[in-house]
């Protein structure tokens, strides 16, 4: 066989490959395939996209190609319509691949868990801060342990919020986490700072002024395997809002032990502090219990040694 002959058989392998994974799916699989045997890099594609008007970021593709991210918002899908035209497939080679379901690999199955829409009353908001990062609502993370410190200032807001976290990945290829703050009744999201503190980067932040929320990347060093613990700490500096009146914490799967402490500053001490608990944003609080104001700390903490999914908080009152 000669050598033109050889190559002429290579490149007839290669195009039933690619027709079979498109056929078959799943979409990264047929993304990746067909990358391969157009021989386009990353780079290359992500500028063919651009000269048509459609930004995606290198790292974007390739969690595409990977099946760590699945193409959801109408930007995405414009730019998967025009990459079969880059990579020169039929009309709806890839896009008709996204409408079927994601497959087992790519969507894992996860804890018992409770939507945002059940825990938080901002929940559009917030489900459209999470879409613009691509965040899925299973981020690959289990919660081993989160301690977190919020830090109420001397005119009674919420001056800051500082957590240390453990996680353990319940699939491969996690890299990042997407912390959620909500300020209090006239906060500026615009205004708050998002600080990275050991084992992390912050990477895209988004907010919207009127619902008070605040979404932020965290970055890890590495990908995570199914199985690797990772720990990590953050901070939100916020101190725009209004007197602040309680904290609470909202947890969509269940988890490992949480740890929240409140401490006030000296010049502005609460007369009454308590825990409580709700099943979902809306429900009657209950597990209340009163917590005494330790005067030396001047803080107050509660304790979930095994958190379910629902929210936790502490409320205190003003003289």
């Amino acid at each position: 066989m000669t050598r033109t002959s050889t190559a002429r058989t290579s490149a007839g392998v290669a195009e039933s490959e690619l027709a079979r994974a498109l056929r078959s799916g799943p979409f990264h699989l047929a993304l990746r395939t067909a990358l391969s045997v157009r021989g386009l890099a990353l780079h290359r594609v992500q500028h063919r996209l651009a000269q048509r008007g459609v930004k995606v970021g290198v790292t974007t593709l390739s969690y595409w190609q990977q099946g760590l991210r699945r193409p959801r918002r109408p930007e995405s899908l414009r730019a998967v319509r025009l990459l079969e035209d880059v990579l020169d497939l039929p009309e709806r080679a890839l896009t008709g691949l996204l409408a079927a379901p994601a497959p087992s690999g790519t969507a894992p199955d996860r804890p018992a868990a409770r939507s945002y829409r059940s825990l938080v009353e901002e929940s559009r908001v917030l489900e459209r801060l999470l879409a613009e990062l691509e965040s899925p609502e299973d981020g690959g993370l289990h919660t081993v342990c989160h301690l977190e410190r919020v830090s109420i200032g001397a005119g009674r807001e919420m001056r800051a919020r500082d957590s240390h976290h453990v996680v353990r990945a319940h699939r491969d290829g996690v890299d990042r986490y997407v912390a959620i703050h909500h300020g209090d009744e006239g906060c500026d999201p615009g205004r708050m700072t998002v600080r990275a503190g050991e084992n992390c980067r912050v990477g895209r932040v988004r907010w919207h002024a009127t619902a008070g929320v605040l979404v932020a990347e965290l970055l890890f060093d590495a990908r995570l395997r199914a199985g690797d613990t990772h720990v990590f700490g953050y901070g939100f500096d916020d101190g725009t809002g209004g007197p602040s009146g309680e904290y609470v914490r909202g947890f969509s799967f269940a988890g490992g032990q949480y740890v929240l402490r409140v401490r006030f500053d000296e010049a502005a001490l609460p007369v009454r502090c308590r825990r409580f608990s709700q099943s979902a944003a809306g429900a009657p609080r209950s597990g209340q219990q009163e917590l005494t104001l330790a005067g030396r700390h001047r803080e107050v903490h509660l304790v979930e040694q095994g958190v379910r999914p629902g929210i936790v908080g502490i409320a205190w009152d003003w003289s």
